[in-house]
C-alpha cells in the first residue's frame, strides 16, 4: 500500500489525535498519509479516488460516511473503534500499530458489504438519489401521527402500512434501527433486503426480507409533514403523495478484515449485553 487516508471525527479530540501519531508511523515505513475530516465530505471526494485504504477513527456514523464516499472507487475501509457501539469497527484504538502492520504485511481478508441506492420522487421529477450502507427510513416527522405508506415491491402492491414510518434495511443495517424495532438479525454479508414497518397501527407488523434484485417503492400519504432519512444522516422532507424508490446499489462497501470470520457474532453478543 502507498497511499492510506485517515478520516478523523472532527469533534473528538482523540480521533485528530490518533491521525496524526499514525500519519507519522506510516511515513516512517515509507507510506504517504492523507488526513481529512468526515464531515468534510467534498474534501474527501476529491482526495479518495487515489487511496488505498481508508482508515476510520470514530464510531460507525464515520464507517457510514467513509462507506458513501469510497464504494464508487472500490476503495476499502479499515476502522478504529472510538465510537460507543460500533458494530461496524475493527479493532481497538491500543491494537493499531500491532494491526496495521499485518495489513501492511497484505495479512488480512476483504469483506464485502451491500448497499442500497435510493432514489427521492415527487411526481414524475426525481428530486435526488442517495446510497446507504445501512437503511432508507420513511416516516412521520414531528407531530405524533401516523403516516399512510403504499408499498410495493417489484411494481406489485404488498400492502399499506398505518404506521410512524417503516425501515428498508441492507443485513448490515440489521442491527442498527431495524433492530431497535424488532427486525431479524441477519449475518451482514447476506445480500438481502429487509422491510419492517415502524409502530405499525391495525396493518401488518412483520419483517418481510427479500432478495437483492427487488426494488421497493413506498409513497406517503399525509395531512402533515413526512422525511426520509438515508443512514440516519440525510433528512429529506416529504410532501403528501412523495414517493421513494430503493433498490440494491450498484456499489459495494469493502471493508478490511483481521478478525475470523465468525465475529460478527462475538461482536453482537457483546454489543448486546
Amino acid at each position: 500500500m502507498k497511499k492510506i487516508g485517515l478520516l478523523h471525527h472532527p469533534k473528538l479530540s482523540e480521533s485528530q489525535t490518533l491521525a496524526k501519531e499514525m500519519a507519522q508511523w506510516l511515513k516512517a515505513r515509507g507510506v504517504t498519509p492523507w488526513l481529512g475530516s468526515a464531515w468534510d465530505e467534498e474534501e474527501v471526494r476529491r482526495h479518495v479516488a487515489g487511496l488505498d485504504l481508508l482508515i476510520t477513527l470514530g464510531g460507525d456514523g464515520t464507517i457510514l460516511r467513509a462507506a458513501r464516499m469510497s464504494a464508487r472507487h472500490g476503495v476499502p475501509i479499515w476502522s478504529i473503534k472510538l465510537g460507543r457501539l460500533s458494530f461496524l469497527a475493527e479493532v481497538e484504538p491500543e491494537e493499531w500499530a500491532e494491526k496495521l502492520l499485518l495489513i501492511l504485511e497484505e495479512k488480512y481478508r476483504l469483506e464485502e458489504r451491500m448497499m442500497l441506492h435510493t432514489e427521492f420522487w415527487r411526481g414524475e421529477k426525481r428530486r435526488g438519489t442517495y446510497e446507504a450502507l445501512n437503511d432508507v427510513v420513511v416516516s412521520r416527522a414531528s407531530l405524533a401521527r401516523v403516516v399512510h405508506l403504499d408499498t410495493y415491491i417489484d411494481g406489485g402492491y404488498l400492502t399499506t402500512y398505518v404506521a410512524d414510518g417503516i425501515i428498508v434495511s441492507t443485513a448490515t443495517g440489521a442491527t442498527a434501527y431495524a433492530l431497535a424495532v424488532g427486525g431479524p438479525i441477519l449475518p451482514p454479508q447476506l445480500k438481502n433486503i429487509l422491510l419492517i414497518p415502524i409502530a405499525p397501527h391495525l396493518s401488518m407488523d412483520r419483517a418481510v426480507v427479500l432478495s437483492q434484485g427487488s426494488t421497493v417503492r413506498v409513497q406517503v400519504f399525509t395531512d402533515h409533514r413526512a422525511i426520509l432519512t438515508v443512514d440516519g444522516q440525510f433528512e429529506v422532507a416529504m410532501e403528501d403523495a412523495d414517493s421513494v424508490v430503493v433498490m440494491a446499489s450498484p456499489y459495494t462497501s469493502r471493508f478490511v478484515r483481521l478478525q475470523d470470520e465468525t465475529y460478527f457474532y462475538k461482536t453482537l453478543m457483546e454489543r448486546l449485553r
